[in-house]
């Protein structure tokens, strides 16, 4: 495996092979990089996941069985008691000639991906409680920093967690006794991998950049915002809050002085990417490079298999219920009012935004596909037709970015099989990576759409057992 380079610095031309990897010339300089293959978990990296952090839930993780032998996707004595117990019952069974395991999520995602990331400390934001920037319980916002080094020292990438959201008093008391509503809850160091790795085989363009990751603890993609707390419940409803405070306590450690930065996100975490956008584009000097990145936070305003507009009711209840409705953008909320909770539909927003915005989706996102159109019943196909139709809604524009795959998945650029490694997902032969590497970077425009489900063969498909987090 050839160890990549990048100096953004100095002009280069890149050509592209059929088999994925891609040739990159300076002057006097040619090299060949492709995506690396990725290795198992060291035990160490395993044990400390383990003492960090307690799983709760499992997921299904699909392993190749080489020549008919069954596949092995950590050994148990790398895991504790817990984990090794909920490999070793949990049901096994064949989907599609491969053998799936039930695992721990945590323990299971650090063997199947096999990184060099590295484990980051949380950093509590405590002078945001004086300001009332507090999760839904009260407790200070967080967030996990990795400092840039060399080329990217002034460059940042603030990464904003998902999560889904709350919409009711009785689900956010729900949440607040979570890792999603109190930073009491949440680990106090998570790995880095995908867009967030700071090794250049894996995360050629952001490597080396400083690295944010934003905790999300309010419930409404950071725009909530009321003064009262009610005395019984203890609820703070204060995301536009946190956004604010997190965002002053990284311009003070230096993102003032940015030379190129980008806001991305997950799922909920994609939605505020979008929501943000501009405003975060806002924080910075005019001539520093600035642009934004969505992972499956295209929320599509569908109906369910009943008819029944579910989901437009129920971001109309996270918007009233955290007060959201004037952080929201102007030009959205002037259009749309006296219902609110349609500007949290990126439907409704993109096309006002100024900011360059890069698209990474699924087309057969199967989050919404199985909370917004039921699951079970729902028609995929149906569904990938009207998040096109959407999508072709919001007019072009050269600077925007495309990425949208055949493939029933939800969030991509955090898992280091899908965002850059041997067999990851491509699009014109590109991986996501690069797509959004060339894009930020301006070597080449990136605007491609998958053709129908089964047509991608290098899609990652994944099987979900909990579908209640976006």
């Amino acid at each position: 495996m050839t160890r990549s380079w990048r100096t953004h610095a100095l002009d280069y031309t890149e050509g592209e092979k059929k088999d994925g990897s891609h040739k990159e010339t300076r002057p006097g300089v040619e090299t060949e990089r492709k995506p690396p293959t990725l290795r198992f978990a060291s035990a160490g990296a395993v044990e400390k996941a383990e003492l960090g952090w307690k799983p709760r839930s499992f997921f299904a993780a699909c392993l190749p069985e080489p020549s008919g032998r069954p596949a092995v996707l950590f050994s148990p004595r790398l895991a504790s008691t817990r984990s090794r117990r909920a490999c070793e019952t949990r049901s096994r069974r064949r989907i599609s000639g491969r053998l799936c395991f039930s695992c721990s999520a945590f323990v299971c995602a650090l063997a199947f991906l096999g990184v060099d990331g590295d484990f980051v400390d949380i950093t509590y934001v405590t002078s945001a409680v004086a300001k009332g920037a507090v999760c839904l319980d009260g407790s200070p916002p967080a967030y996990h920093l990795d400092r840039g080094f060399g080329s990217g020292v002034n460059s940042w990438l603030v990464h904003f967690e998902g999560g889904g959201w709350c919409s009711n008093v009785t689900t956010c008391l729900r949440r607040k006794r979570t890792r999603l509503g109190s930073s009491k809850e949440m680990a106090k160091q998570v790995a880095f991998s995908g867009i967030l790795s700071n090794t250049p085989d894996y995360n050629p363009d952001f490597y080396n950049w400083n690295k944010v990751k934003v905790r999300y603890c309010d419930g409404s993609s950071f725009t909530g915002d009321v003064k009262q707390v009610d005395p019984a419940t203890k609820l703070h409803y204060r995301g536009a809050r946190v956004w604010q405070a997190v965002m002053e306590d990284l311009l003070a450690k230096g993102m003032n002085k940015a030379d190129n930065a980008l806001i991305s996100g997950c799922s909920a975490g994609g939605l505020t990417s979008i929501l943000h956008c501009d405003r975060f584009h806002d924080l910075f000097p005019v001539d520093a490079k600035v642009k934004c990145l969505s992972d499956a936070g295209f929320f599509i305003n569908e109906k369910d298999v009943a008819g029944v507009e579910y989901i437009e009711a129920f971001f109309n209840d996270v918007v009233t219920t955290h007060g959201s409705a004037k952080n929201l953008p102007s030009a959205c909320t002037s259009k749309l009012l006296p219902v609110p909770g349609m500007c949290f539909f990126p439907q409704n927003e993109v096309k006002q935004i100024q900011t360059p915005l890069f698209i990474l989706n699924a087309a057969y996102d199967s989050w919404q596909v199985r909370n917004i159109l039921v699951p079970g019943f729902a028609d995929p196909h149906g569904f990938r037709d009207d998040f096109l139709k959407a999508l072709e809604e919001q007019g072009t524009s050269s600077t925007r970015g495309l990425f949208i795959n055949s493939c029933f998945v939800h969030c991509q650029s955090e898992m280091q099989e899908i965002w850059f490694a041997s067999g990851s997902p491509m699009l014109g032969n590109k991986t996501i990576a690069d797509a959004v590497g060339d894009w930020f970077y301006d070597r080449s425009s990136f605007q491609k759409i998958g053709c129908p489900y089964p047509c991608d063969s290098t899609c990652h498909n994944r099987i979900y057992q909990d579908s209640s987090e976006a």
